[in-house]
């Protein structure tokens, strides 16, 4: 390379990691855990696993029959209680009264399984062993073969709080997941709703912490990024970029201190909210079709005008995504569709994590063979460092995934891989497998 280009490339590089970097660090003072504690002062208080229905406050769980079927994306949310009406392109809507904390915190935790026999036991004993919050644990069997709902049965005759519930087939034009929380969310009980994933695991002051926090925060939708357990070669390669690109690209300021779709985020895994925002932002009924729920339903929440929000459950929650390099594959091509995989945004975010992730490497390797001037050698060494902090960092804090770190320009380049076919299987019209169903992607 001519020395004016060679200045060009690595100043171009050196840049998109100081960028990356930044933004990694600056987000990580918004990313915080879930607050410890009962907020404003609240006495702590023991209750027991068994669900105490005398402890319902039945005012606050109104009946999903008599909740009218959501109303579509476009119309207006009905007037009701607020703190002011606010403007969000074209539709003006009005959010819902915060619910005032309270001592008592009667949860609804959710989950949808499908042949999950390996995970669902796990779960549901650290859910049962939770403290401080008195719930029922709905587990919706979703056509389960491999013996998921006969485990369910078992523990709700040991626990009257734990209620197994089979699914329906799949209708058409609905997602499996998406129709098994839907129907999850008509059979509970209480007021606060928690979705978990069945490869989710709690500690026991999970449900109090969030729920907490959900409340103090006075946010309608709520989402926790768990510790990603990896173990395969395969998951250290790609599941921690699952934090490492939540923390370098979303603007986490536009993210909780406006309504902007386009800033919505969460993670599927472990989702909060209420039946009064459930309802009024159309829930899992409003993106039927997703395979991607961590990116559409906070899309929809605020679509109709809801507040969302997100924080660091590392220290509270535990999930293993995947088992195998080809099952991560798999589960990132099916995300894939609606993250990045779409125009302009596809070629921009190439472009800019080849140019913060792998580039500075490639400068690196380079140097030493004379590729590039001696006199570029600083910018280089700073570019590598840069490159590499938010890796480190992400090991340090949420996955130890050591050898993913060090191979990150190879996980970043798979990453890109999968992206770039998700899009191409896209336009060509070809549908996507997962969990022993099909499904179409649309090509828009």
């Amino acid at each position: 390379m001519t020395t004016p280009t060679t200045s060009i490339f690595i100043w171009s590089t050196l840049g998109a990691s100081a960028f990356v970097s930044v933004m990694f660090l600056v987000n990580l003072l918004f990313f915080r855990k879930a607050i410890r504690g009962l907020a404003l002062g609240a006495a702590k208080i023991e209750f027991p696993r068994e669900l105490g229905y005398l402890n319902f406050d039945s005012h606050l769980a109104l009946p999903m029959s008599q909740v009218p079927f959501p109303p579509n994306s476009g119309e207006k949310v009905a007037d009701r209680p607020d703190e002011g009406a606010f403007e969000d392109g074209n539709v003006q809507t009005k959010a819902p009264h915060p619910v005032k904390l309270s001592e008592t915190m009667n949860v609804s935790v959710l989950i949808p399984a499908r042949n999950e026999a390996l995970r669902i036991g796990p779960l549901l004993d650290s859910v049962l062993a939770s403290e401080g919050v008195t719930c029922e644990v709905c587990v919706l069997d979703d056509e389960s073969q491999d013996g998921t709902d006969a485990i369910v049965e078992a523990y709700s005759r040991r626990h009257p709080n734990v209620r197994l519930l089979k699914g329906v087939p799949v209708p058409a034009g609905w997602s499996g997941k998406q129709f098994a929380c839907y129907q999850l969310a008509q059979q509970a009980k209480f007021d606060e709703l928690v979705f978990l994933d069945a490869d989710v695991a709690l500690l026991k002051d999970a449900l109090r912490r969030a729920v907490t926090q959900r409340q103090t925060a006075r946010v309608d939708l709520l989402s926790g990024f768990p510790q990603q357990r990896v173990v395969t070669i395969g998951e250290q390669m790609l599941i921690p970029l699952i934090h490492l690109i939540l923390l370098c690209f979303l603007p986490f300021g536009l993210m909780r201190w406006t309504r902007m779709t386009g800033a919505a985020a969460g993670c599927g895994q472990f989702f909060l909210t209420t039946k009064q925002a459930y309802s009024l932002s159309g829930g899992h009924s409003s993106i039927r079709q997703s395979l991607h729920d961590g990116i559409m339903l906070p899309r929809a929440y605020r679509i109709r005008g809801l507040k969302t929000d997100l924080f660091n459950a590392s220290d509270i929650a535990q999930c293993r995504m995947y088992t195998s390099f080809e099952e991560t594959w798999s589960g990132l091509l099916k995300n894939a569709g609606e993250g990045f995989a779409k125009m302009p945004l596809l070629p921009v975010m190439t472009a800019l994590m080849l140019l913060a992730f792998v580039c500075p490497v490639i400068c690196a390797a380079a140097l030493p063979m004379g590729f590039i001037a001696k006199d570029f050698s600083e910018l280089v060494v700073a570019a590598c460092i840069l490159c590499y902090l938010p890796r480190v960092l992400c090991c340090l804090m949420f996955d130890r995934a050591w050898l993913g770190c060090l191979l990150n320009p190879v996980s970043i380049l798979l990453f890109l891989v999968i992206q770039w076919t998700a899009w191409i299987r896209k336009t060509r019209g070809k549908g996507v497998q997962w969990r022993q169903r099909s499904y179409k992607v649309a090509t828009s």
